[in-house]
C-alpha cells in the first residue's frame, strides 16, 4: 500500500455540516419586530422634521433646507440598508452552520437603523 491510502481506518473527510436549525426563524423575526417599527418611526420623524423650520426664514432656513437635505440622504440610504440586511438575515439558510451568519445579520439590521436616525438627527442643523 501507498502512504496517501485511507485504509489506516480512519473515516474520510466528510461534507460541511448540513444540519438543519429548527430554530432558524426565531433571530429574524425578532430582527423583524424590532427593525421595521423602528425604520418606520425613524422615516416618520424625518418626514415630519421639516415642520420645524416652517416659521423660519433667510439664512437659518437656507442652513435648514441644505442640513436636512443630505441628513435625508443619509437616513434613506440607512433604511435601505438596513430592509437590505433583514432580507438577508431571512435569506440565510436554514443549517446550523449559517447560524452565526443569520444572527449577526439580525443583529445588524436593528443597530444600522438607529446608526442612520442618529446620523440623521446630527447632520441637521436644527433652528
Amino acid at each position: 500500500m501507498s502512504e496517501n491510502s485511507h485504509d489506516d481506518g480512519s473515516t474520510p473527510a466528510t461534507a460541511p455540516d448540513e444540519t438543519p436549525d429548527n430554530h432558524a426563524w426565531i433571530a429574524p423575526l425578532i430582527s423583524s419586530v424590532v427593525t421595521v417599527p423602528s425604520g418606520l418611526l425613524a422615516l416618520l420623524y424625518g418626514a415630519l422634521s421639516p415642520m420645524e423650520c416652517g416659521s423660519c426664514n433667510g439664512a437659518v432656513s437656507e442652513r435648514f433646507h441644505d442640513s436636512f437635505m443630505t441628513a435625508w440622504t443619509v437616513l434613506c440610504i440607512g433604511l435601505i440598508l438596513a430592509l437590505i440586511l433583514l432580507i438577508a438575515a431571512w435569506a440565510v439558510p436554514h443549517q446550523l452552520r449559517y447560524a452565526a451568519r443569520r444572527v449577526g445579520l439580525a443583529l445588524t439590521a436593528p443597530a444600522t437603523v438607529m446608526v442612520a436616525f442618529v446620523a440623521f438627527m446630527a447632520l441637521v442643523d436644527w433652528p
